[in-house]
């Protein structure tokens, strides 16, 4: 069983864990959190222990040591804004680059995005201020974004004569096509009530003070839901994305997925908890 110490040591991104629930703080303020080559090195490199440690992926709440395994990844911004965007040396260095040194930028962005989007926890936004660009594209690839009222996202590349390519599928997903190149024409900023309305994030709160109060509340929800369940639902949407077979050969998926869960640990402890009327052993006390 993989342990709960030794995390990896980073500057730019502080981690914190809370039981089951793990936080992630970016921590460049003074830049207003861009994304530069260590912030998003750091970022990459915690999601990947994170998920790794994750229960829903391992199929245990915890470790030989009783540390809890991850249950809800909370990423959140320090300071005014949760993230401006990649950082203005980042993009002047992009206009000197060669197109190898540029794909692999791209590269490193690609894996920040899916690791956060495909991440086995449930993930939870906790963002203020501005969302720009590549701080749009980790708004679009959490499962759940609470946004304070004073919140703009912009798909903002266009402005700069280029296009939100990389983060482009995770933000396609989320919003859908006519939304998606609505935004990306236009490149402006979007506002909290827009927002809410285009499906960018799921819940607005007054102000940053509010925001623990809604991610907790939401955290104690997630809680009473299966680990697993949590991590396969991610496995089941993404396969009706991605089905290119017949609707017969879709439903005969569905019936060996579905037979799988049942059969599971998690999946007999479910049932059992319910017939027996007591609570799942994940279930917080």
């Amino acid at each position: 069983m993989l342990s709960m110490n030794n995390p990896p040591a980073t500057e730019l991104v502080t981690m914190t864990l809370h039981g089951s629930r793990v936080n992630l703080h970016l921590n460049r303020e003074d830049k207003f959190n861009a994304l530069n080559v260590q912030l998003i090195t750091e970022l990459c490199d915690l999601l990947d222990w994170t998920a790794e440690r994750s229960a829903g992926r391992l199929d245990a709440l915890h470790d030989n040591d009783g540390a809890p395994y991850l249950r809800t990844l909370v990423l959140s911004g320090a300071g005014r804004h949760f993230c401006a965007g990649a950082d203005i040396n980042m993009m002047r260095d992009a206009g000197a680059n060669t197109p190898e040194e540029n794909r692999a930028d791209s590269k490193r962005l690609d894996r920040l995005f899916n690791g956060l989007w495909a991440h086995p926890c449930f993930t939870i936004g906790a963002i203020q201020g501005v969302a720009l660009g590549g701080g749009a594209g980790l708004v679009a690839c959490l499962d759940h974004v609470i946004g304070t009222e004073n919140i703009k996202i912009a798909l903002s590349e266009g402005k700069l004569g280029i296009l939100p390519a990389v983060i482009g599928p995770y933000v396609y997903r989320r919003l859908g096509s006519a939304c998606f190149r609505r935004l990306a024409m236009q490149a402006s900023r979007i506002e909290a009530q827009e927002a809410l309305r285009t499906g960018f994030i799921e819940q607005v709160v007054e102000k940053q003070d509010d925001l623990e109060a809604a991610v907790q509340n939401l955290v104690d929800e997630v809680l009473t839901t299966g680990p697993c369940a949590v991590s396969l639902a991610k496995q089941l949407t993404l396969n009706f994305d991605r089905w290119t077979e017949t609707d017969e050969a879709l439903r005969n998926w569905t019936l060996d997925f579905t037979s799988k869960m049942r059969g599971s640990n998690e999946g007999q402890e479910g049932l059992s908890s319910f017939l027996e009327k007591r609570p799942a052993n994940w279930k917080p006390e």
